[in-house]
């Protein structure tokens, strides 16, 4: 048993089989006798819904997943480079490719028995857009191990769906010319402050959901302990009622004992008399005999 295997293994659980499989872990491995890995495993958090259904995302769908880690690259490259023909073209892809990962990530959960409501599906759309935008963000996101969805950096272009561009004689697709003026500059602060507003919503509701974890790990834990209680009470009901019956062993034994004593002084004391009768008895046999003789000599 090893931490990798024990996280790969709790992360493929739905989030209600989480907490149980857990515990049972590192129970083994305390009684293994590696209490520092029973205490990490005991440390590993029951991911939300969202971030169950990007892990279950992760590990059903590795080629869509490297799709999304190169579109990423090519992202934040063409970000790098303020490359804006190049992150109009990526655009297009980065929506389709959130979208239908999102649809399959909900469609995988629903297979598992799972209902991914639109606050969790908003979720996993912003994990995916966190996924393209951070680096970090993305390696963790590959690991499939996340316990609550992941944030969009501040700043970085957001998916949205392109308007579709009037086709050319030729039948290709003209491309949008980029203007800069002061509207465009408002529009772009604008959207920033929304955009760190989302943020900040994002961050609350994560707040929240991680209150709730750590409630419910505070029942289960709670639940547990009540468990332990009424195991420990019982123990002691147990030992009491045990040491009663001995008590009232021990008190038989006694009095056996005592019963024996007397029961053997009275054998010996029979023993005595006996031996005293059979005494005089002989005695009296022998002067009998001595009587019988002498009357006999008279005569």
């Amino acid at each position: 048993m090893d931490l990798d295997g024990v996280a790969d293994e709790l992360y493929g659980l739905p989030p209600g089989d989480f907490t149980t499989a857990r515990d049972s872990r590192a129970k083994a491995a305390r009684a293994a006798g590696n209490r520092e890995l029973a205490d990490e495993i005991r440390r590993l958090r029951r991911p939300t819904l969202a971030a169950w259904a990007s892990n279950l995302l992760v590990r059903e769908r590795p080629t869509e997943v490297r799709n999304l880690l190169q579109l990423g690259e090519g992202l934040r490259q063409a970000h790098q480079d303020l490359d804006g023909e190049r992150l109009r073209e990526l655009s297009v892809g980065q929506h389709q490719l959130t979208f239908a990962l999102a649809r399959q990530a909900v469609e995988l959960a629903a297979q598992a028995g799972r209902i991914i409501g639109e606050a969790a599906r908003q979720d996993l759309q912003d994990t995916l857009q966190a996924v393209l935008a951070d680096p970090e963000a993305a390696e963790e996101w590959a690991t499939g191990r996340l316990t609550k969805p992941l944030s969009v950096p501040v700043g970085f272009p957001a998916a949205t769906r392109q308007p579709a561009s009037r086709a050319t004689a030729h039948g290709r697709a003209a491309r949008p010319v980029a203007k800069v003026t002061d509207l465009d500059e408002a529009r772009a602060r604008r959207d920033d402050a929304r955009e760190r507003l989302r943020h900040a919503q994002r961050q609350a509701t994560e707040a929240q959901q991680e209150l709730r974890a750590c409630e419910e790990e505070l029942a289960a834990a709670e639940k547990e302990q009540s468990r332990a209680d009424e195991a420990e009470r019982q123990a002691g009901q147990r030992v009491a009622d045990l040491s009663r019956q001995l008590r009232d062993v021990e008190r038989e034994q006694r009095q056996a004992r005592e019963t024996a004593r007397t029961a053997r002084d009275r054998v010996r004391a029979a023993d005595r008399a006996a031996r005293e009768a059979r005494r005089r008895a002989g005695d009296t046999e022998a002067r009998a005999r001595k009587l019988a003789e002498r009357t006999r000599r008279s005569t």
